[in-house]
């Protein structure tokens, strides 16, 4: 499970950083994307994979942390998810008006020579 997870983390990682490399606004938004759910799965990544473990202590199981997942990962992905998705609907918001101002959407406002 944790090799299919940071595979995971480093296919979007790598695709994340080409995208924000390219010549125009929407891969750049989408690079951003991509680099903020690797973000993500690495942070939830850091909480310890434990599965059907209760993130709260019972005191019928006692007290040992192994036996738990740790809910502070959890919370602060689902506070990132909630972030990056206002983040990107804003940035969607300025490339359409960024490109309804100057006619195309290229980072640098210029037609590329590609």
């Amino acid at each position: 499970m944790e090799i299919v997870l940071a595979l995971a983390i480093g296919v979007l990682t790598s695709s994340g950083i080409w995208l924000i490399l390219r010549p125009r606004t929407f891969q750049v938004i989408m690079g951003l994307s991509l680099l903020a759910y690797a973000v993500n799965l690495f942070i939830f990544s850091m909480g310890r994979i434990t599965i059907g473990a209760p993130p709260v202590i019972d005191a019928a199981r006692g007290s040992d942390p192994a036996l738990y997942a740790d809910p502070v990962p959890q919370a602060l992905v689902l506070t990132a998810i909630v972030i990056s998705f206002a983040t990107t609907a804003l940035f969607l918001v300025v490339l359409l008006a960024a490109r309804g101002l100057a006619g195309n959407d290229h980072v640098d406002g210029g037609e590329a020579d590609l």
